[in-house]
């Protein structure tokens, strides 16, 4: 895969069992794209505005997608999401909702903020990595600035 096509990975997940099963999904399907990792909001925006505490949790400013859970401590994924999107640096970073709630207010709220997508999260590993591989898929096709 050409260095050009990449795309920067920010999976925003506060479940340390969910960060495993991604970054084995990506090992096992040879997914080269660099993973970040935000265990809340905060966390997430910080290292999106190159904020963050360590410089290198920075995620570089081009070809961007954000994995995010709902359901996470100290700022959620919708709260995240009304933080995002009112921010002028940020407001048209592609985001794929990655979470186990099925609740028809939770998705109409992330589509309300012009997600890319809502996606539950499989139960099995073998489901989770088929996910990981399909989104990747997606996103290579896409054209991304």
């Amino acid at each position: 895969m050409q260095e050009t096509r990449l795309i920067n990975v920010l999976l925003v997940e506060d479940d340390e069992v969910d960060v495993m099963n991604v970054r084995r999904a990506f090992k096992k399907n040879n997914i080269s794209n660099p993973l970040y990792i935000a265990t809340n909001g905060i966390e997430a925006l910080a290292m999106l505005r190159g904020s963050s505490p360590n410089q290198l949790d920075a995620v570089p400013e081009h070809r961007r997608l954000i994995l995010l859970d709902l359901n996470m401590p100290k700022m959620g994924g919708i709260e995240f999401l009304h933080a995002l999107r009112t921010d002028p640096a940020l407001q048209k970073t592609p985001v794929v909702v990655l979470t186990t709630s099925n609740r028809d207010q939770d998705r109409i709220e992330a589509y309300n903020f012009n997600i890319a997508g809502y996606l539950l999260k499989p139960v099995t590993f073998s489901a989770f990595a088929d996910l990981m591989i399909a989104l990747d898929n997606y996103w290579m096709l896409c054209e991304m600035p």
